[in-house]
């Protein structure tokens, strides 16, 4: 993990609402409709916080067909793991200097 993502972790946990997303994601799947019900939350603000997830890799989301041939747009959590504490960080930045990335010019970019 290089610090673009650590950051991204961090800012996609650093919400409550993204936080009361895992937990409701935890159990197993669920589709949109349900997910925004039981959080009390507008399909549209929903979408925005679980495209947050997905990008940080926290979530997953994909198209299912009902019986009836209606498209319900599920999700679930994707395994995640992360440490936060100082070896991490510097895991992160060391990461970054070995893929060459995060180098900034001497004006500071």
């Amino acid at each position: 993990m290089d610090s673009e993502e650590l950051l991204a972790f961090l800012s996609a946990v650093g919400h409550a609402q993204r936080i009361r997303i895992i937990t409701e994601l935890a159990p197993g799947q669920l589709y949109v409709s349900e997910l925004a019900r039981r959080l009390g939350v507008s399909r549209p603000l929903l979408y925005m916080h679980l495209e947050r997830l997905e990008k940080a890799g926290l979530v997953v989301g994909r198209l299912e067909l009902s019986d009836d041939g209606k498209a319900l747009k599920y999700f679930e959590l994707a395994p995640f793991d992360v440490r936060l504490n100082v070896d991490t960080i510097l895991a992160a930045v060391q990461q970054d200097t070995s893929d060459g990335a995060g180098q900034q010019s001497p004006e500071g970019s």
